[in-house]
C-alpha cells in the first residue's frame, strides 16, 4: 500500500485488476492487520532479540502478514503462511533473512498468541489494550481518563470488529428494503432506531443490493445525523465537506433543495457519480447543485440550514478505517480543532437570523466535539442550541447534542449539534 494515503483509496487503486473474490481475501488481510498491528507487533518483538524496530520494514511487513494469517486466517494452512512470509522476507531482507523469519513464525505459533500472553488486563490495563487491544497508548490513556477500563475494552473491541454493510434506504422504508432485497435473493435485516438503514449479510454485489433498492452505503450513526438535522420540508440546504455526498443524497432524498459543496475536485465527482445514480430511481429527489468550494471561504448566502461535517480525527470510525489509529497524533488533533474553529466561524457569517447551523463529525474527542460547541457559543451568542425532535432521545446527550459511541450503540462514533441563530 502507498504510504500516505488513506487505507481505502490505496486497496481501492491496488486491488482494481483483481476478481471479487481476490479482492475480498486481500481485503480480510489487509485491514486485518492494520486492526491488530499492535497485538501482531507485541508478539514478534517477544521473539526478536533486538526489538522489532531493528528489523527492516519491509522484512517486519513479511512477519506482520505471515503471523495475521497463522493467527486469523484459517482457510490458509500453516504451511502456506510460513513459507510465503518466508520467501517474501526473503525478498525484502536478503537470503539470510529466511531463517529468521522462520524461526520467529514457528516459535510464536508453538506457543501461542491469545490474551493470556500479552500484560494482565487489571494491574496494567494501557498496556493491554494497547498491544492485546491494538491501539497506541496515548489515545488508550486519553479513553481511560473519559471511561472506565471496562468501557474501554469494549470500545477497542468495537474497534478491532469488521464494521458491518449497510444501507440508508432513500425511497423505501427499511421494511419495504428488506422485502425488495430478500426477493432478489440478499440477505439484509432491518437497523431500526428510526435510522432508516439496513444491513446486508453474506458476500453481495453492492451494486447489486444498490439496484434493487436506492440507497447510499452510510452507517447508521451518519444516517442518524440527517435526522438530527431534521430541515423543514422545503428548506434550502448548503451541505459544506459534502463529498462523498451521503448527506447530500439523504437531504434531497426528503425533498429538499441542496448545495453540496467540497474543496476536492476529486471527491466531488464522487458526490455527482452517486447523484447519477440515484436520479432515476428517486421520484421525489430535490434539487442539487455542487460546486467546488472551502468551507473557510462559504460559497453560499443566507441558506435556511447550513450542514458543517467538518473533517476531523475520525475516531469513531477506526473499526471502518483501521490505519488512521497509527497515524493520528496528538498535535494532529490540536490541528484538526484549530481548523474545525475556524470553520465555524466562517459559517456562522452567512447563517442568517432564524437559520439553522448543523455541526457533526466522527470523532469521539472533546476538543472536536462538546468542547468545540461550547467555545463557538461563547465566541456567539447569537448562537443557541436547538435540538429539534428529528432522532429518539436515547442519542441525545443532557445538552441535546447528538452523540453516539461505539461501545454504546454499535454504531460508529458521531456527533453533532444543531444550532440556531436568533
Amino acid at each position: 500500500m502507498a504510504r500516505g494515503r488513506r487505507l481505502d483509496r490505496a486497496f481501492a487503486a491496488a486491488t482494481r485488476p483483481l476478481d471479487s473474490r481476490d479482492r475480498a481475501w486481500c481485503r480480510e488481510l489487509v485491514f486485518g492487520i492494520q486492526r491488530l498491528r499492535g497485538r501482531l507487533d507485541y508478539l514478534l518483538d517477544r521473539k526478536v532479540k533486538r526489538g522489532l524496530e531493528s528489523v527492516k520494514s519491509g522484512v517486519r511487513d513479511s512477519l506482520r502478514i505471515g503471523l495475521y494469517e497463522l493467527l486469523y486466517m484459517d482457510g490458509v494452512p500453516d504451511y502456506a503462511s510460513v513459507s510465503q512470509a518466508v520467501d517474501l522476507a526473503q525478498s525484502k531482507g536478503g537470503p539470510g533473512v529466511s531463517g529468521f523469519a522462520n524461526a520467529v513464525l514457528r516459535g510464536i505459533k508453538r506457543d501461542g498468541g491469545g490474551p493470556e500472553h500479552f500484560p494482565d488486563p487489571e494491574i496494567h490495563p494501557v498496556e493491554f489494550l494497547s498491544t492485546w487491544g491494538s491501539h497506541p497508548r496515548w489515545l488508550v490513556e486519553r479513553w481511560l481518563a473519559r471511561w472506565s477500563s471496562a468501557d474501554v475494552r469494549k470500545l477497542v473491541e468495537a474497534n478491532n470488529s469488521v464494521p458491518p454493510l449497510c444501507l440508508h434506504c432513500l425511497s423505501h422504508t427499511p421494511e419495504e428494503a428488506q422485502e425488495a432485497l430478500e426477493a432478489s435473493q440478499i440477505d439484509a435485516g432491518v437497523v431500526g432506531s428510526g435510522t432508516g438503514c439496513v444491513v446486508i449479510g453474506g458476500h453481495v454485489s453492492l451494486e447489486e443490493a444498490m439496484t434493487v433498492v436506492p440507497a447510499v452505503v452510510q452507517d447508521p450513526a451518519a444516517a442518524l445525523v440527517v435526522s438530527y438535522a431534521d430541515p423543514d420540508p422545503d428548506a434550502v440546504v448548503a451541505d459544506l465537506c459534502a463529498a462523498p455526498g451521503g448527506k447530500t443524497l439523504a437531504l434531497a432524498a426528503r425533498g429538499n433543495v441542496v448545495l453540496a459543496a467540497d474543496r476536492s475536485v476529486e471527491r466531488l465527482r464522487l458526490v455527482r457519480e452517486n447523484l447519477d445514480r440515484v436520479r432515476g430511481q428517486v421520484g421525489c429527489l430535490g434539487p442539487v447543485s455542487t460546486v467546488q468550494a472551502d468551507a473557510l471561504a462559504p460559497p453560499v448566502s443566507r441558506p435556511d440550514m447550513l450542514l458543517l461535517d467538518v473533517p476531523c480525527t475520525g475516531t469513531g470510525t477506526l473499526r471502518r478505517n483501521p490505519d488512521i489509529r497509527w497515524k493520528l497524533t496528538p498535535g494532529r488533533l490540536d490541528e484538526m480543532a484549530a481548523l474545525q474553529g475556524r470553520m465555524l466561524d466562517a459559517c456562522a457569517e452567512v447563517v442568517p437570523s432564524g437559520g439553522v447551523l448543523v455541526y457533526a463529525t466522527c470523532s469521539l474527542e472533546p476538543e472536536e466535539n462538546e468542547e468545540q460547541i461550547e467555545a463557538f457559543m461563547d465566541r456567539r451568542p447569537d448562537f443557541q442550541m436547538d435540538p429539534g425532535a428529528g432522532v429518539d432521545g436515547e442519542f441525545l446527550d443532557d445538552r441535546g447534542y447528538l452523540y453516539l459511541t461505539p461501545q454504546v450503540h454499535g454504531f460508529d462514533g458521531v456527533f453533532a449539534a444543531r444550532l440556531r441563530k436568533v
